[in-house]
């Protein structure tokens, strides 16, 4: 008996197939954007302060 597939995997399976590099480009593209090293209390305590306040109203000339 045939296992049922749907038509999303049967998709992704012919996708990696076809480009069988597609999930260490996709890890590589994670790392560049969310897998960051964690930043020292230090660091985040100098990052705070060195943060100017938003005023209340951007787009006054005031």
């Amino acid at each position: 008996m045939r296992k049922y597939q749907s038509d999303v995997t049967v998709f992704l399976e012919k996708l990696k197939a076809a480009k069988p590099t597609l999930e260490q480009e996709q890890q590589a593209g994670r790392a560049l954007l969310w897998d960051k090293e964690p930043v020292s209390l230090d660091e985040q305590r100098r990052l705070k302060a060195a943060k100017v306040k938003q005023r209340a109203y951007v787009y006054s000339n005031e």
